[in-house]
């Protein structure tokens, strides 16, 4: 089977654990205000590759993806889910650890055809990076150009499913870094067992170039960027409402 390939990455630190192939897949519904790679937007553009094209390659850098394996990313890799899948599937069939870095918007748990795919995938990857962008669903939209239903609906399904899951958070002074939304952010992941990790990311602007050679109109360039210390804090505000409230969940018995 053939995917539609953005492009790849042989040396991912940043990824899932370990020094990893990272996979970047053309396609995605998001619109992401702070997105870096809005060249991944469309189907167009890309390079087909097979799965075994791409396995073989990852096998000529195997020696130095210490304590690493593979990641796709994108774009939105749930696009291409049957593609990724496949991939995933042959991958563990090479003891290759897999990690899936989705935004969980194209899950849809009410067509039985379509929740079929997503627990055949969830079989073969050994760890979800769960991208969410913002808590509020009314800022959600504005932020992204999409409801937020499913993707917190699909971080419930992954829960059931017992898959590690590591959240991740962009950071934007203004829109996401707000005391209230992290805490609300925090409060909501707690009730999530299986919930691994908490990635804040600041947000930068080192897309904006990439906007302006493609004649797009960068929507935040008059945001400033995010420091590493409002990261920490941040994380830290989520963190500490994620403890409070598991605590309540298990003194209710909840938990």
């Amino acid at each position: 089977m053939e995917g539609m390939i953005h492009s790849i990455e042989t040396f991912g630190t940043v990824d899932g654990p370990g020094i990893r192939y990272v996979v970047f897949v053309k396609g995605c519904p998001m619109r992401c205000m702070y997105c870096h790679n809005p060249d991944t937007w469309l189907m167009k553009g890309g390079e087909t590759k097979t799965v075994e094209e791409i396995l073989d390659d990852y096998e000529r850098y195997k020696p130095f993806l210490k304590g690493g394996g593979l990641t796709v990313t994108g774009g939105e890799p749930l696009l291409q889910i049957d593609f990724v899948t496949e991939l995933f599937e042959e991958a563990k069939k090479r003891d290759i650890h897999t990690c899936l870095d989705t935004s969980g918007i194209q899950f849809r748990r009410n067509k039985p055809e379509i929740l079929a795919k997503y627990e055949r995938l969830m079989k073969a990857t050994d760890l979800i990076m769960l991208d969410i962008k913002h808590i509020d669903p009314v800022e959600h939209k504005k932020l992204t150009g999409q409801p937020c239903d499913n993707i917190f609906d699909f971080l419930k399904f992954l829960d059931e499913q017992e898959k590690e899951i590591w959240i991740r958070h962009v950071l934007v002074p203004g829109i996401t870094y707000i005391p209230e939304y992290l805490e609300r952010l925090g409060t909501f992941i707690a009730q999530f067992k299986h919930v691994k990790a908490l990635d804040v990311l600041p947000y930068h602007n080192m897309g904006k170039e990439k906007y302006d050679k493609m004649g797009m109109d960068y929507v935040l360039k008059d945001v400033p960027e995010a420091t590493k210390a409002q990261a920490i804090e941040a994380r830290e505000i989520i963190l500490g409402a994620m403890k409070k409230e598991r605590q309540r969940l298990k003194d209710s018995g909840e938990f």
